[in-house]
């Protein structure tokens, strides 16, 4: 079983308001078209209502990204083996790049996989679970990483301002 966990927990102070209102149904539309399992989000500055998705609070969401990810990753079942892990402000996250990077994993590509955008790395992770003990604060980034190449199919979108929304390159209705 693989399950996708979405970090939505962040104070979004940069963007003035939070964002995952705005952001997190975009993101859940396309995990829908991915092939995971389950979805799993995980919040902490805002409560949040993800509909019939599984929302974990995070009491300890302002340590950092890898706290509100032990926070997600501690929720899941013992049935689960990988998770994928995206951002509640990447909207434009292609169910594609969650295909190829759980094909790298699944084809011995190690225990954490990454898309990458021009040889960079980027979302979506997988994990898998042999790899969720030692999770640190500052997140996955320190941890080495298999890179998949998802140039092709566009980036996940950062959102940090209001004004990002608009060089997204894509409308948000669209996935």
């Amino acid at each position: 079983m693989i399950a996708a966990v979405v970090l939505a927990a962040g104070a979004a102070t940069r963007f003035g308001a939070p964002k995952q209102e705005l952001l997190l149904p975009h993101v859940l539309g396309r995990l829908s078209e991915s092939p995971v399992d389950d979805v799993l989000v995980v919040a902490g500055a805002y409560p949040l209502d993800a509909g019939s998705v599984q929302v974990v609070e995070c009491p300890d969401w302002e340590r950092g990204p890898g706290a509100s990810l032990r926070c997600g990753l501690a929720a899941l079942g013992p049935g689960v083996e990988a998770a994928v892990v995206c951002l509640a402000d990447g909207p434009t996250v292609s169910p594609n790049a969650v295909r190829r990077v759980l094909t790298a994993w699944r084809a011995g590509g190690g225990p954490v996989v990454a898309a990458s955008y021009a040889g960079e790395r980027g979302h979506p992770v997988l994990i898998a679970r042999a790899a969720w003990e030692g999770i640190p604060d500052e997140g996955m980034k320190g941890l080495p990483a298999t890179l998949v190449p998802c140039d092709d199919l566009g980036t996940p979108g950062d959102v940090d301002s209001a004004d990002d929304i608009g060089r997204l390159g894509q409308p948000l209705d669209e996935h």
